[in-house]
């Protein structure tokens, strides 16, 4: 059928009169069936209620039901019963016509007690007064007052007939109650049609999809032949479960009865089809049908579009329009959906001129999808134009316009509406309170966060639980986490998202081990967790790097039956990494039987963090023969690996593969790209990176300034640091640890002071003990030893390993063994197993000559089994790492390496250079310890590079280690000799080692 239905001429008459007899009474409910006539509204959803023939009617007339059965023959959802009414009904007509009035008024209970009025005055009902009340009952969704009507009719001691009993079927099912809607069904002695087709749509109304088809199935086997309506509610049963195979065997049911051409039908094949994941099959459907309606347009439009396939619903919404089809509102609201981004924001505008000529903008759901349309294209102006022209505005479109400003990252203006939206005294409802709660995500926003949690204690006498969650979360968010457990601990009762609230709550604000306990009592609440508090909790294990408490809860996990589920996989395999634990992440990830974007950038960071550069590198390589796209996460995981293992090739590699997939502009990947280049000694193409970019956040410039500052670049750093306080950005703490650093590093003591007090006066940012540690640096630099110990005691903390460690260094450089050996216990005393500590402190009574003192601190490691970690140095040529060890000989190359690196010490000796040795024990032979110190790790990798690499090329070499004197000496002198320039990044800094001297000018 195409265009609207009409009615025949022949027909209008009839049910005119029928309408006004009392022989027919005709209810209907729904959108309208025919709008020309203005008889009824329209025809989803009609009851029709109609006496049998009477006195006042001949047998063979037109106007009895199978006018209707013609008439309406082709619409789903129809119930019509017939129900005979006998001479003595006139009886209670005036009673009779007051209960229908106050069906039509909603006022059930007063309909009620009329009707027992009337049976207590011994009055005859008739059975459409029972019409009137079972369509009301089930209207008003009352199971109570059903079960009076359903218990008075069985009262009059008269069996109903079957056209009664559906009306009570189709009640209990409206009421929520198909428990009681079988009953009826099962007792009727002889159910029709429509008592099975009334029976199997309550199963649906009430989403007992697989009871609705074992019913189907069973009437299969009586003689009963399922009619269209049948058919509908069935298909819908079957679109719900994503039911293929049940719905193929209706379809050829309904092919086989002669039905599959009726459009009501043809339409529920294609929701089949769609629901089940065949929109092809559906598309044949739509095809091969003979007539079509507007829903059947709008079954094909919105399947694409909730397929995502929004060019073919644009497509298929012009076919409709060619077809002289009039949208409906689910189409506009559909369509706009598929023009909701920016690259078909011209279409979007186009559909939007074509509302406004049809009339339908005054539609309050259209105007609300119209903003929804022009915010996520980013025209959130064009958004709160049809918001400030819509005539009338309900909670759902402030709502709405409130979402788009936050989702767009204009909390303040979302706020603002929302002071505009109360002073319109219009009900708030929970949904807005949710939507402008949270907009108020960081601490900046806190205040008015009260004021809406104000809001909500002033109107509501006790708030949604959704609210009340929303609140945690916000107030964490915020960084106001006793203000977040005040609600939770006041809140009525808890559910498990407030559970799940407070914990991420107290993990985000860096209270980890409280959201352990927090999960213990939820636990012990006998709560019910989900995957969103395992992945959290999976969380908190991997910053408090807990491994055995993290196995405890992936234990509980696979009890549970959570495993399986891929944000808590994810989540394993990053707690297992961060935790050192990189084999059972490993394991984790290859038993996954699917592995997501997230998972192969869990396994890559993993590799990363645990210092596995190689592997991570390998782990990419996998990912992109798998066929899996790599997203900007990714990159930057690989990124840092690359910048780890100084692999500077395969990291332009990496950075090809991120301008092919378009994500040389974010911001994020850029700056990794900026930490890549300098790690691997190329600070210029950092720079070049960080020129190029338009958008600079404040990681950008702590990258830029922390790395230039790290490659004794001091003053460049410095004024970076000028340019980005001009550019508007605002410092942060970790700014300022690069500007700390800078100083240090040219020796800026005074400027370095300056800043110092500045961070705190001008900025407000609090010295942690990285900025302490830079000051300790600086000052030992220059040589205010005394200083630096009284700036240690006077810190508002606790000194930290890295604040003595430095001073300790610093004791090292200028030989003051005392103040060393003070440093060194208190260091020792926080991490008595660092290797590094010991190392220091045995240098400096080497130094000194004091070797029994420095043999009693090689004794004291051995003692505590502090091991030493080895020497490692690595240099990349031609996209591959080369490590060496002090003394390596498994190298392919070792015999033309040590050739090499022979040649360069008989150059560099005639050059001036004399071996330190003073750092080797004192009981080796003169000849030993040159041999010793000549074949370190470093010597070997830069007399590898010599001979690997062009004549006239700088070489760039990495060690995990602080490079040690005599290597930093004779690295200077080949320098000169060779005349190239030798980058060296040791564990503290780089060396840019250029004509016989360094950038750190000796001072490391």
């Amino acid at each position: 059928m195409k265009g609207p239905f009409s009615l025949p001429s022949s027909a209008l008459p009839v049910l005119r009169n029928l309408r006004r007899s009392a022989v027919f009474d005709v209810a209907f409910s729904g959108s309208g069936l025919l709008n020309q006539t203005n008889l009824f509204g329209g025809y989803h959803g009609i009851h029709v209620s109609c006496a049998s023939i009477t006195q006042h009617q001949n047998p063979g007339d037109d106007s009895s039901e199978n006018i209707y059965a013609n008439l309406f023959r082709r619409y789903h959802d129809i119930h019509i019963s017939c129900v005979p009414i006998t001479k003595h009904q006139n009886q209670g007509g005036d009673s009779s016509e007051n209960i229908y009035a106050l069906c039509q008024q909603g006022k059930l209970m007063e309909a009620l007690r009329i009707l027992y009025e009337m049976h207590q005055q011994r009055m005859l009902v008739g059975y459409n007064v029972y019409n009137y009340l079972l369509q009301e009952c089930g209207n008003s969704g009352s199971l109570t007052q059903a079960k009076m009507v359903h218990a008075h009719i069985i009262g009059t001691g008269n069996k109903p007939d079957v056209f009664i009993e559906n009306g009570i079927i189709n009640m209990y099912a409206k009421c929520g109650s198909v428990k009681d809607a079988r009953q009826v069904f099962d007792k009727i002695s002889q159910p029709d049609v429509v008592s099975w087709t009334a029976t199997i749509s309550g199963y649906v109304q009430n989403e007992c999809y697989d009871d609705a088809l074992k019913l189907f199935s069973a009437m299969l086997w009586t003689p009963m032949k399922p009619n269209q309506f049948t058919f509908t509610v069935v298909l819908r049963a079957c679109s719900s479960i994503m039911a293929f195979g049940m719905g193929q065997l209706v379809h050829a049911l309904a092919v086989k009865n002669g039905i599959d051409s009726d459009v009501a039908v043809c339409n529920g094949f294609i929701a089949m089809y769609v629901k089940c994941l065949r929109i092809e099959e559906g598309c044949v459907v739509f095809d091969n049908m003979s007539e079509r309606d507007v829903v059947s347009w709008n079954e094909m439009i919105v399947a694409y579009a909730q397929q995502g396939f929004h060019q073919n619903t644009l497509d298929f919404f012009h076919q409709m329009q060619r077809a002289s089809v009039m949208p409906t509102h689910i189409s506009f609201v559909t369509v706009l959906g598929a023009c909701s981004s920016p690259a078909v924001l011209q279409e979007g505008k186009q559909l939007h001129a074509y509302i406004v000529k049809t009339g339908f903008e005054v539609h309050m759901f259209i105007a609300n999808s119209l903003i929804t349309m022009y915010s996520k294209c980013g025209s959130i102006a064009n958004a709160r134009k049809v918001f400030d022209q819509m005539p009338e505005r309900d909670t759902v479109a402030w709502t709405v316009m409130i979402a788009r400003y936050a989702q767009n990252d204009y909390s303040d203006e979302a706020l603002g509406l929302f002071g505009q939206m109360l002073e319109t005294r219009i009900k708030l409802d929970d949904v807005t309170l949710v939507t402008v709660l949270s907009t108020c995500n960081c601490p900046e926003t806190l205040q008015r966060g009260k004021e809406v949690h104000a809001h909500v204690v002033k109107t509501r006498v006790e708030p949604d639980i959704s609210v009340e969650n929303t609140l945690v979360t916000m107030y964490a968010k915020c960084m106001s986490i006793d203000a977040a457990r005040k609600v939770f601990d006041r809140m009525h009762k808890q559910d498990r998202v407030s559970w799940n609230a407070i914990i991420a709550g107290y993990s985000q604000t860096g209270n980890n081990e409280v959201a352990l306990k927090m999960f213990q009592l939820m636990q012990y609440a006998a709560m019910d967790v989900d995957y969103i508090t395992f992945t959290c909790v999976l969380g908190v294990c991997a910053n408090l790097e807990v491994l055995q408490f993290g196995k405890l809860v992936h234990a509980t996990i696979t009890k549970a039956g959570f495993v399986s589920n891929a944000f808590v996989s994810n989540a394993l395999i990053t707690m297992y990494a961060k935790c050192g634990h990189i084999e059972a992440a490993q394991k984790m990830f290859q038993h996954l039987t699917f592995r997501d974007v997230v998972s192969w950038n869990a396994m890559i960071t993993g590799f990363d963090q645990n210092g596995c550069g190689e592997e991570a590198l390998k782990c990419l390589c996998q990912m992109q023969r798998s066929g899996m796209k790599a997203n900007e996460f990714t990159f930057i995981s690989v990124l840092s690996s690359c910048a780890s293992l100084a692999a500077l090739e395969q990291g332009r590699q990496v950075f090809s593969c991120i301008i092919k997939a378009g994500l040389d502009s974010d911001v994020s990947v850029a700056n990794t790209l900026i930490t890549m280049y300098a790690k691997c000694g190329r600070l210029k193409d950092s720079h070049k990176i960080f020129d190029k970019m338009f958008n600079r956040n404040v990681v950008t410039w702590n990258a830029i300034i922390a790395r230039s500052a790290q490659h004794g670049y001091g003053m460049e750093a410095l004024h970076l640091f000028e340019q980005m306080q001009n550019a508007g950005v605002k410092p942060d703490e970790v700014t300022f640890v690069g500007v700390l650093s800078a100083c240090s590093h040219v020796g800026l003591l005074d400027e370095g002071r300056q800043y110092f007090d500045s961070m705190t006066i001008d900025h407000g940012i609090i010295p942690k003990t990285e900025h302490c540690a830079c000051m300790v640096d600086l000052l030992g630099r220059a040589g205010c030893l005394k200083e630096a110990e009284d700036f240690i005691y006077k810190m508002a903390f606790q000194p930290s390993a890295l604040v003595w460690r430095t001073l300790l260094g610093a004791c090292r450089v200028y030989g003051n063994m005392e103040l060393g050996k003070r440093a060194a216990e208190r260091l020792l005393e926080l991490e008595p197993n660092d290797a590094a500590s010991y190392v220091l402190l045995s240098n400096i009574y080497a130094a000194a000559g004091r070797w029994d003192d420095r043999a009693k601190v090689i004794k004291m490691m051995k003692d505590r089994d502090v091991k030493k970690e080895p020497g490692r140095s690595w240099i990349e040529v031609k996209s591959r790492v080369h490590t060496f060890v002090v003394e390596d000989r498994s190298h392919p190359q070792m015999s033309d390496i040590y050739a090499k690196l022979d040649e360069l010490t008989r150059q560099i000796e005639r050059a001036g250079y004399i071996p330190d040795m003073n750092f080797i024990l004192h009981d080796v032979e003169q000849e030993q310890k040159q041999h010793s110190l000549g074949y370190h790790s470093e010597k070997l990798a830069i007399a590898f590079g010599l001979i690997s690499t062009p004549s006239g090329t700088s070489i760039t070499i990495m060690k995990n280690l602080r490079v040690c004197v005599d290597c930093h000496t004779a690295t200077k002198f080949i320098s000169k000799v060779v005349r190239r320039e030798i980058v060296l990044r040791d564990a503290n800094r780089f060396h840019h080692f250029k004509d016989g001297m360094c950038s750190c000018r000796d001072y490391w």
